[in-house]
């Protein structure tokens, strides 16, 4: 699976995910706010790139949407510190997270792992990628996702409780980065259902980006 990245093709390598990185996102899902990220990853078969049409899956009942801002990984090796985290931002994106709400709540509750509700086919529409420079303060990017063209979240990377470098310096100090690893960096709330009509868009203005996906029902 390739990703892009201003018109160049990457091939994506691994996608690792963040839960519960918003305070009110946390809230509205009744759980507890963490004292360190919450890391789970997807295969990069789940990717949608933008434009795609999506299979809505069968496996559960509840399918809900959750609006990311999305990093693109540009270099090799471990992260030794915060400092030197955003050096390893290569492109910023946004995208979906996909999440079989109600199958997640049972797998939760039997202490089981999250796999069948976060990382199926299609899971993670993407959108494409643009340059991370200096001129982006990494700390304030807005974006928002929207149902049917009406906006259901909002968010501000200023609001996150593990801001970017941390995210980065905590993963990269576990997992040694390859260039085209991905990491969705939460969700702010706002999260609900999805239906097999909808169409969903995720944008940012600061990024000056605009992305779209429908659903059909057939495989």
């Amino acid at each position: 699976m390739n990703v892009k990245l201003d018109g160049q093709s990457i091939p994506a390598q691994r996608v690792f995910c963040i839960g519960m990185n918003y305070t009110e996102h946390v809230q509205e899902l009744n759980s507890k706010t963490p004292d360190q990220p919450v890391v789970f990853m997807k295969p990069a078969q789940s990717i949608a790139p933008t434009g795609k049409e999506l299979i809505f899956p069968e496996h559960g009942n509840d399918l809900h949407y959750e609006t990311e801002l999305v990093i693109l990984i540009g270099r090799s090796g471990h992260v030794k510190n915060e400092i030197e985290a955003l050096s390893f931002i290569q492109g910023l994106t946004i995208g979906f997270d996909l999440t079989m709400r109600d199958l997640q709540g049972k797998l939760k509750k039997a202490g089981h792992p999250w796999e069948l509700s976060k990382s199926f086919e299609n899971s993670a529409p993407l959108g494409n990628f643009i340059h991370f420079n200096s001129s982006i303060d990494i700390h304030n990017i807005r974006f928002e996702g929207s149902i049917n063209n009406e906006i259901r979240q909002k968010g501000n990377s200023a609001e996150m409780i593990f801001p970017i470098e941390k995210l980065i310096h905590y993963i990269g100090s576990v997992w040694k980065f390859i260039p085209g690893d991905i990491i969705f960096t939460g969700t702010p709330p706002g999260v609900g259902s999805l239906s097999k009509t909808d169409v969903i868009s995720a944008h940012s203005q600061t990024l000056s980006l605009d992305f779209t996906w429908k659903f059909y029902s057939g495989k």
